[in-house]
This record gives C-alpha cells, structure tokens and sequence, in this order.
C-alpha cells in the first residue's frame, strides 16, 4: 500500500527521483519514462511539475544552487589566511559537498544538451567564485589592481577549477579510480587538490602581462 505523504514531501521525492533519473538517461530522457521509473502516473508528475523546464528549474535549485556555501565566501574573504590554504580550504570542501555522482553527471548532461544547468551554474559562479580567486591572486603578487582578469588571467583560474572538477569526471563519468594505495575518497581528494593548487601558484607570473 502507497504511504500517504504530504504535497512537500511528495515534491521532494519526485524531484530526488528526478536527479537519479536524469544522471542516469540524460536530460533528454522523457517525462513518461521518468514517472514509469518512479512508478507513478504521468498525471501525477504533471500535477507537480507541469512542464519538463520547470522540473529541470527545481532540480537545479536543489543540486546546485541549493548547494553553495555561504561560508566558503567567507573561507576565501578572509585575509588572515594566505592564499594557497585558502585555495586549498576552498576545494578540498567544495569536492566533498559538490563532486557527488548525480551532481556530475546532470552537469555534463546539461553540456551535452542545452546547457541550461551549466550556464546558470556558471554565471554563480562568475559572481560568487572566480572574482574572489582573481582578487586574492593579485594581492598575492602584490598588485593592487581591481581591474576584471585577462584572459589569460580567466584561463588560468578555469584551469585550476576545471582540474578539481575532472576529479568528478574521472570517477563518476569514465569510471576510473585514482591510483593510490586508499580507498579513503577524502584523504586522496585533498592530496591531489593541493597539488592543483601548487600548480596554479606555479603558473602566476611575477610580473605584468
């Protein structure tokens, strides 16, 4: 017998069911296949949802703007803290909170799509994220410029924040393990992180481009 639940939690349910479904078919997937999987009527998701876009709204709302943490801001804000700990802080919180199986592989469903998760996930990003590693990298060099990156600049801090994301891609995409003597998932995430932090750090000139 189907347990009666209230409309709330009836909603979050679908929507985890969404996120499940979605990370394994693609955002392309249909609406009917999804309430087969879930086992219950099309109607039923329609009463909810009453449209694909407005499920694909709620699941980005959960899994990734639902996701961010206020005190990361906080994390790479605060200036008692040099920049490679803050970076590797950063990452090695983000890792664990956001490379989650369903997390990746919406997001590079969405790529391979219409883009709509990862262009709204990007502009948080262009607003929350990148502007704060481009500010403490330059007072790392010593500049006080608070003109946007260049480029070259941008590239480089996509570089760093891409390479934290293949970590996701390597394990919950291709299927490949890392190559250490562990299975503790944490522990290697944050040796690996900040060797990609090392690298970044390696990569800034020490003089205007």
């Amino acid at each position: 017998v189907r347990r009666r639940m209230a409309p709330a939690q009836r909603e979050q349910q679908l929507v985890e069911g969404a996120i499940r479904f979605f990370s394994k078919h693609g955002l392309n997937a249909q609406l009917r296949d999804l309430a087969r999987e879930l086992g219950i009527t099309h109607t039923l998701l329609y009463h909810y949802f009453p449209t694909k876009q407005a499920l694909l709204e709620r699941v980005y709302t959960d899994i990734f703007e639902g996701r961010w943490r206020t005190e990361w801001e906080v994390l790479l804000d605060d200036k008692a803290l040099s920049l490679p700990e803050k970076l590797t802080r950063f990452y090695v919180s983000y890792a664990r909170v956001i490379l989650e199986p369903e997390w990746v592989r919406v997001f590079v469903y969405s790529g391979l799509s219409d883009r709509f998760i990862t262009d709204r996930y990007f502009a948080l990003l262009r607003d929350k994220l990148f502007p704060r590693i481009h500010r403490e990298t330059q007072r790392y060099l010593g500049r006080r410029s608070r003109k946007p990156p260049t480029e070259r600049e941008m590239e480089r801090i996509l570089g760093l924040h891409g390479s934290v994301f293949y970590m996701g891609m390597r394990r919950w995409v291709y299927g490949l393990s890392t190559h250490v003597e562990t299975t503790d998932w944490a522990q290697t995430d944050a040796i690996y992180i900040e060797d990609r932090v090392q690298a970044y750090l390696a990569s800034l000139p020490h003089q205007s481009l």
